[in-house]
């Protein structure tokens, strides 16, 4: 569970800043679609070497996928990824309101 935690914990860190958000949208909302950096900086109306660690982020807890395309790399969103955070977060609630008589056997039980 500590494990579990701690990921989400990294997930909820990359996903605490505006413009990750956006990007993440822009990506989702058309997941056929595949954008390089140029095209999100354009899009996001910031500069290449920002968008660059925005996506570097994302990237370092799976959520972006990228693919490289002669001297472009496109980037898209990991739906499996998204997914399974998903099924992370929903478990982690459903913790958080399951009543424990003490925290240390409540941590124990869940393991």
């Amino acid at each position: 569970m500590i494990d579990q935690v701690r990921k989400m914990a990294d997930v909820f860190k990359s996903l605490g800043d505006p413009t990750r958000l956006m990007i993440i949208r822009m990506l989702a909302s058309n997941p056929e679609d595949t954008l390089c950096v140029a095209d999100l900086a354009a899009r996001l109306g910031s500069t290449q070497p920002a968008a660059s660690q925005h996506i570097k982020v994302l990237k370092n807890v799976g959520i972006l996928e990228a693919n490289k395309v002669g001297f472009r790399v496109y980037y898209r969103i990991n739906t499996n990824v998204m997914l399974a955070y998903k099924t992370d977060l929903d478990e982690l609630f459903e913790m958080a309101f399951t009543r424990c008589p003490r925290i240390s056997t409540c941590e124990e039980d869940k393991d």
